[in-house]
């Protein structure tokens, strides 16, 4: 047996293992293998990480620095990931089953978000205000909140933690990422980023364990002023319950079940590629994955057809290979789950069209599962209301906008979508009738520190990336200041 590659948790500067010596073991999904040890904290080792960011925040070097000096280690580390993106995408792929060219590239592009933030690092600015008392200067400032817990799953790791981190530290905050338990290698390597940055200790913390107890003390802690989640409604309800402790501010990014919405007038190859990219990129473990796809009628048989020949063209394979073009899903149990709701869904009336199984050509033990495409009669079916985290897609028919907007719609989510078609005037309308916090039109899955992103409904509430990031991490202050030379007036004297 291949000797387990050991990491240690990075807390006030310094890699550590947990307090009690646990650790639990990481699976290559490619090969269903246990290839890494991760550090299992402890309730104590998530109040050291705390305390850190707390010491951190109040008295360490980053609480005097100045916007500018934040602004130049953010740019720095931007620019230090670039050259680590080779390092950080081989570990991400090797312990998410990703592919290699997307994790690697992934791994490139997010120092874009440290770059946009560290340009915004002294760009946050207060105001004066045009006040309706005599001899009174009253003025705002905005200022950082103090610790902030940022909670990240397996999926898109590097990304989802730049949306987060890279406002809250360009404001001034503190940080404690706590990492998924089904893929952590990446975020304990990413520790080796900031080091050589030259962040100061406490910073930025690292810890790794499970939702009770790491989670858990994590989002209720005394200390914790912001809590950016994203994940799972269940985990996301437990984040909210706890903040109760803490009276932190929340906000959640909690998947979806976006609908990629096809017209008769549409360029068909571009849609072709559009729905082949939004639910087989990444296995279909994406939260903006477009699971259902809603086709016109007149023209429903050529691109269903279409997208059944290309997805049986899909090279399944190890995401090392730059041959592959999909990858493992990441677990056992999301590989059971698919299985059992795939074959759920065809005994209530689901006609299966391409897939639904395990590739035979691939019995290495790893997760792998064909790219699925599913007809449905209806919404009813569970496919096609159920977020599957999978390359599991539901194909349902419309007649025209209305009965497009009313499918799409019709979902407890909203975080997503995608809409194909060559008339201008329809792309608008649909855009503002779609219930969703992102509007792909004849595109999808683009991304850019400079567009916000997140969802309506059971998609969470806030947004990342954009400007208002930054002023989401930072909290007003008004300043009054009395400008009169004369004593203040008796109190017990109203004119």
């Amino acid at each position: 047996m291949t000797e387990l590659i050991k990491y240690q948790m990075y807390i006030d500067g310094q890699r550590v293992d947990a307090e009690d010596g646990k650790t639990f073991e990481s699976i290559n999904p490619a090969t269903g293998e246990s290839w890494a040890l991760i550090p299992e904290a402890s309730a104590a080792d998530v109040e050291r990480a705390v305390e850190a960011a707390h010491r951190a925040f109040t008295s360490g070097p980053w609480s005097t620095m100045l916007p500018t000096q934040r602004g130049k280690l953010l740019r720095r580390l931007g620019d230090i990931l670039t050259a680590h993106s080779e390092t950080l995408g081989e570990i991400e792929t090797r312990d998410t089953g990703k592919l290699l060219k997307e994790t690697r590239w992934q791994a490139g592009y997010i120092s874009e978000y440290y770059h946009y933030y560290a340009g915004l690092a002294d760009k946050v600015q207060g105001a004066t205000l045009p006040i309706d008392k005599p001899n009174m200067f009253a003025m705002t400032v905005r200022e950082p909140l103090g610790v902030v817990a940022a909670i990240v799953p397996w999926n898109s790791q590097l990304f989802l933690t730049a949306m987060k981190i890279a406002p809250a530290l360009a404001t001034g905050n503190t940080v404690v990422l706590k990492a998924s338990e089904h893929a952590s290698a990446a975020m304990l390597e990413f520790a080796k980023v900031f080091e050589e940055a030259g962040f100061p200790p406490g910073v930025v913390n690292i810890v790794t364990g499970f939702g009770d107890p790491c989670g858990k003390v994590l989002s209720s802690h005394r200390l914790v002023d912001r809590i950016s989640f994203t994940g799972g409604l269940e985990s996301a309800r437990h984040i909210i319950h706890n903040s109760a402790n803490n009276f932190a501010e929340v906000s959640t990014e909690l998947g979806g079940k976006s609908p990629m919405i096809i017209f008769e007038d549409a360029d068909i190859n571009s849609a072709v590629n559009g729905i082949l990219l939004s639910i087989f990129s990444a296995s279909g473990q994406s939260c903006v994955a477009g699971s259902r796809l809603l086709i016109q009628d007149s023209i429903y048989d050529e691109v269903l057809s279409r997208v059944a020949k290309r997805a049986s063209e899909i090279i399944i394979g190890c995401p090392l290979d730059d041959e592959s073009q999909m990858g493992p899903l990441a677990t056992r149990n999301q590989l059971a789950n698919i299985e059992a709701s795939v074959a759920k869904s065809l005994a209530m009336g689901g006609k299966l069209v391409h897939g639904g199984r395990r590739p035979p050509h691939l019995d290495n033990g790893g997760l792998y599962y064909e790219p699925t495409i599913i007809e449905c009669p209806s919404m009813d079916v569970e496919v096609a209301n159920k977020e599957m985290f999978g390359p599991v897609v539901s194909v349902l028919r419309f007649r025209d906008e209305q009965d497009a907007i009313k499918i799409a719609n019709d979902t407890n989510f909203g975080l997503a979508s995608g809409v194909f078609t060559s008339d201008l005037g329809r792309g608008i309308r649909m855009s503002k009738a779609i219930r969703a916090g992102i509007v792909w039109l004849n595109t999808y899955r683009t991304v850019s520190p400079m567009a916000p992103f997140g969802g309506y409904k059971d998609s969470g509430h806030g947004r990342e990336s954009g400007l208002q990031a930054i002023y989401d991490y930072t909290r007003e202050k008004t300043i009054w200041i009395n400008t009169s030379v004369e004593p203040i007036d008796d109190p017990f004297r109203m004119q």
